[in-house]
């Protein structure tokens, strides 16, 4: 829970102010941007993670689920996108970095959920149009995705439980990913479609092992993400 994951933040040094948040409405999302810099004096980053999914093809998946991914993913990303800006602009070395893929427009990535690929790759638009939109600003935009699938909740549950997860990396691998990123100049690196191993690569490591699931794991035999 965010609650947990805030336990786990302060344990470590950190500090945090677990918000439970819904971002499809605007109220929820002002504020909880409101709380969080009335408590740290300002906003310098913007993760847009949150996502839905349904892999259902166009006959079988429900107009709920449709709504639903593109008011989390797309409205979302752009929705918190939108009110973080004002605070964003102030900071020194402001980020928004958004979990979503590269831009392949290739049928193989629609033809089997277009809804979903639709949802996702609108987050990676709101990166091609805004990191352009506010470049002269500073703020940089973003997109990081995994070369691999990586063992999370969604994975496990809808992907294709635990024999992909026992073939994925750790969520390490992409918070290690985009530390790196968010440690550099906003105003130079911006408008990039992020791969978690290239941007690791970049930072001069070239072993794996320590994100694999299953230790004994030949890393070819690790699945690949959708949209690689």
């Amino acid at each position: 829970t965010v609650y947990t994951a805030a336990d786990e933040v302060r344990a470590a040094g950190g500090d945090a102010l677990p918000i439970v948040v819904d971002i499809r409405f605007e109220d929820q999302v002002e504020r909880a941007i409101s709380e969080t810099v009335e408590t740290f004096g300002g906003i310098d980053i913007l993760v847009n993670n949150a996502s839905a999914i349904n892999l259902s093809g166009t006959r079988s998946v429900t107009m709920k689920s449709y709504d639903l991914m593109h008011d989390i993913n797309t409205r979302g990303t752009f929705l918190c996108s939108k009110l973080a800006m004002p605070y964003l602009l102030e900071s020194e070395n402001p980020h928004v970095l958004n979990i979503s893929p590269p831009l392949n427009m290739e049928s193989r990535w629609f033809q089997s959920h277009v809804a979903y690929t639709m949802a996702k790759f609108g987050m990676s638009m709101c990166v091609l149009g805004m990191s352009e939109e506010f470049r002269s600003k500073g703020i940089a935009f973003n997109a990081l995705w995994p070369r691999t699938t990586i063992a999370t909740a969604a994975v496990a549950n809808i992907v294709g439980g635990d024999p992909v997860i026992q073939r994925s990396r750790t969520p390490e691998i992409m918070a290690d990913a985009a530390h790196a990123i968010l440690n550099y100049n906003s105003a130079e690196f911006t408008g990039n479609f992020c791969i978690d191993e290239d941007i690791l690569i970049s930072e001069g490591i070239i072993d794996f092992s320590k994100y694999l699931v299953d230790p004994n794991l030949d890393e070819q035999h690790l699945f690949p993400d959708f949209f690689i």
